[in-house]
């Protein structure tokens, strides 16, 4: 991306080193300066030739960058913010990727955010790191995890952030810069590719790996995918991946395209008759072994119940609010297992990785990747079921100084 003029920068300590030019006498100003001189040879020996870019040196040269604003009523622009500055614990990312997540609809439709942006997902530079961060850190290329565990807890020491008590979340990636804790960071070597790392790191790949694993056990020739959204998308590259024979239901023309582009052997179109009757036509009359729920919509979680053959298990990805259901007829007479699964564990990166280097098709779930000038674009086609992962270009090189 070409250098953008954003205006002056404003130093709000005023002159560098202006408080040495008082009137005391010359002999305390050599001294002090010789000492200060001392201290900033040995801080630039100890960062290889150059100076942090820590929390105190990063508000100084603060400055304004692009970020995306969530209007509402389906409608996004860009604006100027002011630079993110680290807190203590935190880090800055110089965003390569960010890519929209299907949970963000329905902030992009409805009334939209006063201030920052729904994106979580971002991969990219660190550029500055606050109190108590590394400072190796800097420089290095990062995926931005969404989901943050506090540290501490036994479930963190473990690697299983997302069942810490006090977790958090991540935000404002769709941005030039942004800012998360260090407990997010997941460092991408060089052969970890920018598509693959945001993939990785995030919801795309987190949420059908975290799934993979769930049923990765079980006795399981077929599973059918009720809606092929990127989760959806994600879990029939997973699956197929791993060998499995990949059934989907969806509603989108492009997606069921999209799916048997990416190894689904059959897909069905639930507006044109019943998916229940067609997956168990499929499976010899008696269901898939597995259905994976995918859309978050009621009438796909009872068609998941309805449809999984005697024994079978559903496994359920997609957020919504209360379903009515009968907890004999959909579970105990058929003994259905139901599995919840939301997002990967820390102590399941390592593993990511090795798959990928093993040649799990990753990037083949991002479809779309625009710069954020045709933001709007992108959200409408996303919105709009004509994508799988969509991503934003912010930049396309690291920026000076990284």
């Amino acid at each position: 991306m070409p250098e953008r003029c954003v205006g002056r920068k404003i130093d709000t300590h005023g002159p560098a080193w202006g408080w040495l030019s008082s009137s005391s006498s010359r002999r305390s100003t050599i001294v002090i300066g010789t000492l200060l001189n001392l201290i900033l040879v040995c801080h630039r020996n100890a960062s290889g030739g150059r100076s942090l870019p820590r929390g105190g040196e990063h508000r100084a040269r603060s400055t304004v960058v692009l970020s995306l604003r969530m209007c509402g009523d389906s409608r996004v622009e860009l604006t100027e913010v002011p630079e993110p500055i680290p807190a203590a614990g935190e880090v800055v990312i110089a965003t390569a990727l960010s890519v929209i997540c299907g949970s963000e609809l329905h902030g992009f439709r409805g009334p939209g955010q006063g201030r920052g942006n729904s994106g979580h997902e971002g991969a990219g530079w660190v550029t500055a790191v606050g109190e108590g961060v590394d400072p190796s850190w800097i420089g290095r290329r990062v995926g931005a995890c969404a989901v943050l565990g506090c540290g501490n807890c036994p479930e963190c020491a473990a690697g299983h952030q997302t069942w810490c008590f006090q977790r958090g979340g991540a935000g404002n990636s769709h941005a030039e810069y942004f800012k998360i804790s260090v407990n997010g960071l997941r460092a991408l070597d060089d052969d970890i590719g920018w598509e693959a790392g945001v993939l990785l790191s995030g919801d795309g790949f987190g949420v059908p790996w975290h799934t993979a694993t769930k049923i990765a056990q079980l006795d399981a020739p077929t599973v059918a995918i009720w809606g092929a959204g990127p989760i959806g998308l994600g879990s029939v590259i997973m699956q197929a991946w791993r060998g499995r024979r990949v059934l989907v239901v969806e509603p989108s023309v492009w997606r069921r395209a999209a799916a048997l582009e990416r190894g689904a052997a059959a897909v069905f179109d639930p507006t044109a008759g019943d998916p229940v009757a067609w997956l168990k036509v499929e499976c010899d009359d008696r269901g898939p072994e597995v259905c994976i729920e995918a859309a978050g919509r009621p009438e796909t979680l009872i068609g998941c119940l309805e449809a999984v053959r005697s024994g079978g298990c559903v496994v359920l990805n997609g957020e919504q609010g209360s379903v009515p259901l009968s907890p004999s007829d959909h579970f105990i007479r058929r003994d259905i297992t139901v599995i919840g699964s939301w997002f990967y564990q820390d102590c399941e990166w390592p593993d990511m990785l090795a798959a990928y280097r093993a040649g799990l098709p990753v990037e083949r779930l991002l479809t779309h990747q625009l710069p954020p000038q045709r933001a709007q674009e992108a959200w409408d086609l996303f919105a709009g079921g004509q994508t799988g992962k969509t991503a934003l270009v912010w930049h396309q090189s690291a920026p000076p100084g990284v």
